[in-house]
C-alpha cells in the first residue's frame, strides 16, 4: 500500500525532500548480507510505498508540495530532479506569492479556505495514482504560519475527504529559545486542531535534533539541512519496509495502519516520539562495532529515563515496582523521572536480528496498568541493513515523553493570552478568544491524561 506525503510550508518541504533522499539512498545501496531476492522484495515494497514509476524510469515521489511562497518549492523540485535518482511530479505542487507571516490564523482561516479546492485536487490526483492507499503523512512545523495554520486546515480537509484513510502528522516542535514571538500561540492552536483530525502526531523537537547534530554527529556549524537530514534518517528507519509479526515472511503492506494499530490503542493518546541508535558521522562507521544486547540495553534505558539520545543517559532511573502507584505529585511541574509508556514499537534492521532478546521491553512495569504488556509492545524486523549501519534499532513510543515540553508551551501561551498579548493579530483573521480557550482546554485534557498514566 502507498503513502501520500503532504509537505506543508518551508519546514515541511525541506524535511520532505530529505526524507525522500534518505529513502532513495537506502534502496540504491547494496547489501551483501541479503540475498538478491530479499533485496528485490525490499526495493519493491519501498517503491510501492513512496514512489510511482515514470516512463523515463526515474522514480517519482508520491508527494504534494504546498507553500504560500514559491522559493522553497522551486528549490526543492530542482534539487530532486538534478539528483537523477528520483524527482517530484512537476504538476503536484501549489504555491502563492505571499506567505502567512508567522500568523496561524492567516494560514488556517484565509489561505486554507481560499485555496482548499486546488490543494485537495492535487491530493486527490496523488491518491488516485496509488493502487492501494494506506493514508497520508503530512510534514509541518508548529511555530510558523503556513506549515502550522494551513497544515491544520489541510489535515481537517484530508479527514473529511478520506474518512477511512490513516493520517499521521509529523510535527516539528520549535526551539525553546523562541523562533517567533507568537510560536506558543501557534503551537497550541496547531496541536489542539491536529488532535481532532489526525490519527497520531509524530513529534521531533528541534532542540533535541540540534543536540544530536552537535554531540553525536560532531557537526561544528549546524545548518537547517543538517537538522533535517538527522530527522529524515530517523523517519526512514521507521518507514522503510519491515516484517511484522502478522506479515510473516512478506514485507508489511499497510505501514500507517500497522503503526496506528501498534501504538495508538486509545484516541486520547496520540503523541508519538522516535529514538534511533546508533547515530554517528558516516566516516566513523568503519571504526565502530555494535552488539544487539548493547543497543537494546541503551534503547530501553533511553525510553525509561526519557533520554532523546544515547549520550548522557541517566542510568539511575528505574521502573517503579509493579503494583506501586506513582504519587499525584508526579506532575509536569516537577522533574519527570520515570517515563511511563502506553505502547512501544522496536524496529530492528540488520545482521542476526532474529536472535535479539527483546524481553526487557515486555516488562509490565514499563507500561500503564490498563493495558496488557503483551499488547503494548511490538517488534518489527528485517535482515536488511539501513543506510550503511550494519545493525540499527529504532523505538517509536507512545509515552509521557512530551509532557514537560507540552506543559511549558501551554503555560507560556496562557500567560500571553491572560495579558491579551498579540490577540488582535489573530482576531483580525477570524480566530476569536473562544477558539483559544477551546484549544487550551483540549491540551490541558491531553496533559492530564498523560500525567495519570
Amino acid at each position: 500500500m502507498s503513502i501520500v506525503t503532504v509537505q506543508l510550508g518551508q519546514c515541511g518541504n525541506q524535511i520532505g525532500h530529505e526524507v525522500f533522499n534518505a529513502i532513495c539512498g537506502d534502496i540504491r545501496g547494496t547489501h551483501g548480507m541479503c540475498s538478491k531476492k530479499e533485496n528485490e522484495s525490499y526495493h519493491d515494497a519501498c517503491k510501492e510505498r513512496f514512489f510511482s514509476e515514470e516512463e523515463s524510469g526515474v522514480p517519482v515521489a508520491r508527494a504534494v508540495l504546498v507553500d504560500m511562497e514559491p522559493k522553497v518549492i522551486s528549490q526543492t523540485l530542482s534539487i530532486a530532479a538534478r539528483s537523477g535518482y528520483w524527482k517530484y511530479d512537476d504538476r503536484s505542487h501549489f504555491c502563492q506569492k505571499q506567505g502567512s507571516g508567522n500568523n496561524w490564523a492567516n494560514g488556517y482561516s484565509v489561505h486554507g479556505p481560499r485555496h482548499k479546492e486546488v490543494i485537495m485536487n492535487l491530493v486527490q490526483k496523488a491518491a488516485e495514482k496509488c493502487d492501494r492507499l494506506s493514508g497520508f503523512f503530512t510534514i509541518m512545523s508548529m511555530a510558523g504560519g503556513t506549515g502550522s495554520g494551513l497544515g491544520a486546515f489541510v489535515t481537517q480537509c484530508l479527514r473529511d475527504a478520506f474518512p477511512t484513510s490513516f493520517i499521521l502528522n509529523h510535527v516539528i516542535w520549535p526551539y525553546g529559545t523562541g523562533e517567533v514571538i507568537v510560536q506558543n500561540y501557534n503551537s497550541v492552536l496547531t496541536l489542539s486542531h491536529l488532535y481532532q483530525s489526525s490519527d497520531a502526531l509524530l513529534v521531533h523537537e528541534n532542540d533535541v535534533i540540534h543536540k544530536i547534530c552537535a554531540q553525536l554527529m560532531n557537526i561544528k556549524q549546524i545548518s537547517f539541512r543538517d537538522v533535517n537530514q538527522v530527522i529524515a534518517h530517523q523517519l526512514g528507519s521507521v518507514f522503510q519496509p519491515t516484517y511484522t509479526a502478522e506479515s510473516g515472511l512478506h514485507y508489511s503492506r499497510n505501514p500507517l495502519g500497522d503503526l496506528m494499530e501498534t501504538l495508538v490503542p486509545h484516541p486520547e493518546f496520540k503523541m508519538l516520539g522516535l529514538r534511533n541508535i546508533p547515530q554517528m558521522p558516516e566516516n566513523s562507521l568503519a571504526y565502530s562495532t555494535f552488539s544487539w544486547p548493547g543497543l537494546i540495553k541503551h534503547l530501553r534505558q533511553m525510553l525509561i529515563a526519557n533520554a532523546k539520545m544515547e549520550e548522557g543517559i541517566d542510568w539511575q532511573v528505574r521502573p517503579p515496582p509493579l503494583g506501586s502507584s506513582i504519587p499525584s505529585s508526579h506532575s509536569t511541574n516537577k522533574p519527570l523521572h520515570f517515563n511511563t509508556s502506553i505502547a512501544n514499537l522496536v524496529i530492528l534492521r540488520g545482521k542476526d536480528m532474529h536472535s535479539v532478546d527483546l524481553g526487557s521491553f515486555r516488562d509490565p512495569s514499563l507500561y500503564t496498568s490498563w493495558l496488557n504488556p503483551q499488547d503494548a509492545f511490538n517488534a518489527w524486523k528485517t535482515p536488511r541493513a539501513f543506510n550503511k549501519y550494519e545493525k540499527s534499532a529504532s523505538l517509536v513510543s507512545n509515552s509521557q515523553f512530551l509532557l514537560k515540553p507540552l506543559d511549558n508551551v501551554v503555560g507560556k501561551a496562557w500567560n500571553m493570552f491572560a495579558s491579551k498579548a498579540y490577540i488582535h493579530q489573530y482576531t483580525k483573521f477570524g480566530i476569536e478568544e473562544e477558539d483559544f480557550l477551546d484549544s487550551f482546554t483540549a491540551l490541558e485534557q491531553v496533559i492530564s491524561s498523560y500525567t495519570r498514566l
